[in-house]
């Protein structure tokens, strides 16, 4: 992990370097992951550490942690590549639980979300192309039908239920549909990336009265922080790829002898590494600023737009920079650098592109 900074956010100095107890969740994290990380068993054994209830109150069974506290774990999870519903079901799928829904549906999913036994999924892109709530074309009928697809959700193959984002009177609301109801369905897509993802679709699908979360009308703000966790947690995700991408470009331009001596020793490599070190770093430092904003309660659209905006190119290209670095054995399916690669390509596009969130930013300083 890099070296703390101090920003000044607001008028105040604030310190990111980790508590006692984010120290011992990060390194609790990195020495389960280099046992663990490609085991079938994954996410059980992250759930006997409590890992899905941390954003979840201590009275539906989860530890009442912070959003940096996911921030910390989910950078740890992609330095590791890690697979498993994480960000999906407990980062957002919680974070829009405890935003809009009702007294019994938390009471319903939040214990099984926080032990790791329950798996809620996410589905808000459909042929709209955007991951903006006000965006979204799947609509309920008058009659309380639903018709239609949502696209590249994870984790809904095992989910027990999904949340859609639909438009319900022209307004944008939350459903949370068991994925065993009939007329929905699971189609498996073919991507790029390494975690699988689905069409959902509802094909004439029944919702029934308890299936809307709060209706979100003018307070559709909720919502849109809600996703902001999913945003900041892919962000993290692509933070921890691009810092592993950075240890194994610097070790193998410390041990790759060429022409008589190690690569680092010429100054194209030198000055390639030193700029993986400058978009990590910068990438990290706005994630942290965003984080810490969300955990206050500030308004943080903007940093977090800012955040998942600049990592996900920045990131990116560190990805693609690590492969000149390497070379050929960069491109090995037994090396480890193309797996983060798409890790983070895939990261950059979840909860929102680069394109959805500068909009935000431009807004923000006033050019609409």
């Amino acid at each position: 992990m890099a070296s703390a900074f101090r920003p000044s956010l607001g008028g105040a100095d604030v310190d990111f370097r980790p508590s006692s107890a984010q120290q011992l969740l990060i390194a609790t994290a990195r020495d389960f992951l280099s046992k663990h990380g490609d085991d079938a068993r994954l996410w059980s054994a992250m759930s006997e550490l409590g890992w899905p209830g941390l954003l979840v109150p201590a009275e539906y069974g989860g530890s009442a942690g912070s959003i940096l506290d996911v921030v910390l774990l989910v950078e740890e999870l992609g330095r590791a590549a890690a697979p498993g519903p994480f960000v999906a079901s407990a980062v957002v799928a919680t974070s829009i639980l405890l935003a809009a829904g009702t007294a019994e549906q938390r009471k319903r999913h939040l214990p099984g979300l926080a032990s790791g036994e329950r798996t809620v999924a996410v589905a808000v892109l459909d042929d709209g192309g955007s991951f903006d709530p006000a965006r979204v074309s799947l609509a309920v009928t008058a009659d309380g039908r639903l018709t239609g697809s949502k696209l590249f959700v994870e984790a809904a193959d095992v989910a027990e239920a999904v949340l859609v984002v639909v438009r319900v009177d022209g307004e944008p609301a939350v459903l949370l549909i068991p994925t065993d109801r009939p007329g929905v369905s699971r189609l498996p897509l073919e991507t790029i990336g390494t975690e699988p993802v689905f069409e959902v679709a509802f094909d004439d699908v029944r919702v029934a009265a308890g299936d809307r979360l709060h209706p979100l009308g003018a307070d559709a703000e909720r919502l849109r922080t809600a996703l902001n966790a999913g945003a900041l947690a892919r962000t993290a995700e692509m933070v921890g790829a691009a810092q592993r991408v950075l240890e194994l470009a610097v070790e193998h331009a410390r041990t790759r002898v060429q022409g008589g001596r190690p690569i680092g020793g010429y100054q194209a490599i030198q000055h390639a590494c030193a700029d993986l070190v400058r978009d990590v770093d910068a990438s990290r430092g706005l994630l942290y600023a965003a984080a810490w904003r969300l955990a206050e309660g500030e308004p943080a659209g903007t940093d977090v737009a800012l955040a998942k905006a600049y990592a996900g190119e920045a990131c990116l290209t560190v990805a693609r920079r690590g492969h000149q670095i390497f070379g050929a054995i960069g491109y090995c399916d037994e090396h480890p650098l193309h797996i983060l690669h798409k890790r983070i390509l895939a990261a950059s596009l979840d909860c929102g592109d680069a394109a959805l969130h500068l909009e935000t930013v431009a807004q923000a300083i006033g050019l609409r």
